[in-house]
């Protein structure tokens, strides 16, 4: 059973029955019907005009990224967000584009004033600030669901100094049914987002890049541009459209499982833990300082006794992630395992 992040759910028995029944085309040709289908879903439930189905989360972000801004031109960007720390620096090396970085505070969320002091001057010694960058749920701070409002601000400010802004809503539909809302009442401020349909919707693969007609027409070159044209890809379109269709209504359950396991460690001796912290379904946690071992030698443990994979930060810090295949069996299952190995660590 693994823990370690909602990438690493399976399709489920519908999807890979939808997969070998999949009506094909050639989506670079935008003749796929299954591909098609599934972007004019994803547009509508995002409140966009269009969309364009992507390989990864990061190609998806980073389409969007290159279709708002081009080289020497500034984005504005938090400091542990995703779009910065984790896609391989994609927005400098293959867009020249220059991240200006701000603080983030315990939910993820910019300072509006320092945001609005980052865009750059109209002066050609500094780098043309053209885009914001946001996230929904806040991956780095508990999988945190912002609200409205604050993509609202984030709007005002772009407005103003004539800035486009880009989400990564990897888990867009994880921050929605949290705050039990639409989707399109936090996509209505922005002017682009990026879904995932490969965590907590459980498809195998694929991200969907919605926004204005033009803006697609612009991020399909640029997806040709970096390799990013399939051929027959209705095959992992025919998940996504379960995904969207099926299994967004249920991450309720997967935010419960997270809650349930967030309680089961805040009553391990040894855990530090704040489960009021967890929203969705991450649930981040470290050791108490008096544990002799670190979080890579009880994961290796973990592996070894239960075949559980734990989510190892580094030093003494952990994330679990639930998702579809992971119930409260697995739950109690993580829960004994993890108590029993502390204790004797004790």
């Amino acid at each position: 059973m693994d823990f370690r992040s909602d990438t690493v759910s399976w399709p489920t028995p519908e999807m890979r029955e939808a997969m070998a029944r999949a009506v094909v085309g050639d989506d670079v040709y935008g003749e796929d019907p299954t591909v098609n289908e599934l972007e004019a879903l994803a547009a509508e439930k995002t409140g966009m005009e269009a969309a364009l189905f992507a390989a990864s989360g990061t190609m998806g972000n980073l389409l969007g990224i290159l279709s708002h801004a081009t080289r020497g031109d500034a984005a504005i960007v938090g400091h542990d967000a995703h779009t910065y720390c984790y896609e391989a620096g994609g927005m400098a090396v293959l867009g020249g584009i220059v991240p200006t970085v701000l603080p983030t505070d315990e939910y993820g969320r910019m300072d509006s004033a320092v945001v609005e002091t980052a865009v750059s001057p109209d002066d050609f010694h500094s780098p043309h600030t053209t885009l914001l960058l946001v996230e929904n749920s806040y991956g780095s701070k508990h999988g945190y669901p912002l609200p409205p409002a604050y993509f609202a601000d984030m709007r005002a400010i772009a407005d103003k100094h004539g800035l486009a802004l880009h989400m990564d809503g990897a888990r867009l539909f994880n921050a929605a049914v949290a705050q039990n809302i639409d989707a399109r009442e936090i996509t209505k401020h922005v002017d682009s987002v990026s879904i995932c349909l490969s965590k907590g919707l459980c498809a195998p693969v694929g991200s969907l890049l919605c926004g204005s007609t033009e803006f697609i027409k612009k991020a399909r070159r640029n997806r040709k541009l970096v390799g990013g044209g399939m051929r027959q890809a209705g095959i992992l379109a025919a998940a996504g459209l379960i995904a969207l269709t099926d299994m967004v209504e249920r991450l309720h359950e997967d935010h419960q499982h997270a809650q349930t396991l967030a309680q089961g460690l805040a009553e391990i001796p040894g855990v530090v833990i704040e489960p009021q912290n967890v929203k969705t379904n991450l649930v981040f946690f470290s050791l108490a300082e008096n544990i002799e071992i670190n979080a890579a030698e009880i994961g290796a443990a973990m592996r070894q006794e239960a075949n559980i994979w734990a989510g190892d930060l580094g030093g003494k810090a952990f994330r679990a992630v639930t998702h579809y295949w992971i119930g409260d069996t697995e739950i109690q299952q993580y829960l004994d395992t993890l108590r029993a190995i502390l204790k004797r660590a004790r």
